[in-house]
């Protein structure tokens, strides 16, 4: 089946060059000019992925991404920024919105369709895993896109919600760092060693901060009263 790509960029000379090589690459592309518009594109189409610049008139990234993130139909479409805008502070800016990779401009478009792949193969087979997990008081639906504590459903973005999932995979197990980049972002994509800290902080203030423990220097782990 056709992979849908919505591209989200305020130069139309880039949509074009952008359009052209992923339409040669089969994928069907829509594009916008502005975060509005795209919000209005990608309700009605349902992207697969949706690649965001960050500095756009009316409604910058950050905000279009934090906005599609609400869209409960768009639960399973990928965002990824790609922006020139390469500062630490905005890769994590990108990330707390939901985003699931920051690619930095310029980049070649083979390696873009290359990123691109690596990124859907990924997801696809991450969402294929563990349907359902239920541990403690906590209850993980992957095809709802749902988390529950003690019946309440609680709102995860997408990237919190595959880091919990996988903590609760193998629930007392300790995660090392490098296997939740490996696992969760892709071991080809460049964040901020920050951005898991970041995304383990916004976890526990939902859950309670006895759920998730800290191995110091080596990585996390969901911490179960039931022995796995």
């Amino acid at each position: 089946m056709e992979k849908k790509i919505l591209l989200v960029d305020d130069d139309d000379d880039i949509l074009e060059f952008l359009k052209y090589n992923l339409e040669r690459s089969k994928f069907k592309v829509y594009t916008a000019s502005n975060g509005i518009d795209a919000i209005k594109i990608a309700t009605r189409r349902i992207p697969d992925l949706i690649i965001l610049d960050v500095m756009m008139p009316e409604m910058d990234g950050i905000e279009t991404c934090q906005e599609l993130k609400k869209n409960h139909a768009l639960n399973h479409t990928l965002i990824t920024f790609l922006s020139a805008r390469s500062e630490d502070y905005s890769q994590i800016a990108g990330f707390n919105a939901g985003a699931d990779d920051y690619i930095k401009k310029p980049i070649r478009p083979r390696v873009l369709i290359s990123k691109i792949n690596a990124l859907m193969k990924r997801s696809k087979k991450f969402q294929t895993k563990n349907k359902l997990i239920t541990i403690d008081n906590i209850t993980i639906d992957n095809d709802k896109f749902e988390v529950k504590k003690d019946q309440n459903i609680i709102p995860f973005p997408k990237k919190e919600f595959e880091l919990l999932k996988l903590l609760c995979s193998k629930p007392n197990k300790v995660f090392t760092r490098e296997e939740i980049f490996t696992i969760v972002w892709g071991n080809d994509i460049m964040v901020c060693d920050r951005t898991i800290d970041v995304h383990i902080r916004k976890i526990r203030e939902k859950l309670g901060t006895q759920k998730i423990k800290t191995l110091k220097g080596i990585g996390y782990s969901f911490h179960s009263t039931i022995s796995s």
